[in-house]
């Protein structure tokens, strides 16, 4: 059993899957992790989504941690610990947050407002997804981490490449980037690029390591 938080804040950066053709999601998660991606969230609202987590776990081996996103309910979180999740993320503060807790599972829970934050916190939530983080952008991050400076945020939603230092300057333990990085290659896109992308992102990441 790995450290998750702090594997997760030494890495620094989450990609997010999401998308209807699994065999293309296979293949970004194959590339990504080939890449040097360590961290991996498949949204469940990815077409098959639960093959889509088996597969990536069975070829992350000991390189990769795969989670599952959007995960909402217990049945959510069942499901995708049978395909092989070893972390749960959700949109909102729902009951997979502690269904999720009571089985042991890493969950990062989607919070926006200061009362959400602390409510996630309080049911055992490795860290806060700040979700939608483009709505605040980095200087809300800041705002929140004044009264909340022992809560590891990982902002979500919006997070480009241009923007991700500024996320890791403003105290986030990390970042979780979907589309930014991802792109078309979910849909059948070139996965040439897509490592490109994935580079360019672990260069912000990894400059930051060691930052709070």
């Amino acid at each position: 059993m790995i450290d998750f938080l702090r594997e997760l804040a030494h890495e620094r950066l989450l990609v997010i899957i999401r998308g209807t053709d699994p065999g293309a999601a296979i293949a970004v998660g194959r590339t990504l992790i080939g890449s040097g991606i360590r961290f991996l969230e498949v949204s469940l609202v990815t077409t098959d989504a639960q093959r889509v987590i088996s597969e990536l776990a069975r070829a992350a081996s000991d390189d990769a941690v795969v989670g599952a996103g959007t995960v909402l309910t217990h049945d959510d979180v069942d499901n995708a610990a049978a395909a092989g999740a070893r972390f749960m993320v959700t949109p909102a503060v729902t009951e997979s947050v502690a269904a999720s807790v009571a089985r042991g599972i890493p969950v990062l829970a989607g919070a926006f407002t200061p009362t959400e934050v602390v409510t996630a916190a309080d049911l055992g939530a490795v860290a806060v997804k700040l979700f939608p983080a483009c709505v605040g952008g980095p200087a809300y991050l800041r705002g929140l981490r004044d009264p909340l400076p022992d809560v590891p945020f990982v902002p979500v939603g919006g997070v480009d490449i241009a923007r991700a230092g500024d996320y890791l300057a403003a105290g986030a333990v990390a970042v979780g980037v979907g589309s930014p990085l991802v792109g078309d290659a979910a849909h059948g896109g070139d996965l040439a690029a897509l490592e490109k992308r994935a580079l360019a992102f672990l260069a912000v990441t990894r400059s930051r390591h060691g930052s709070p």
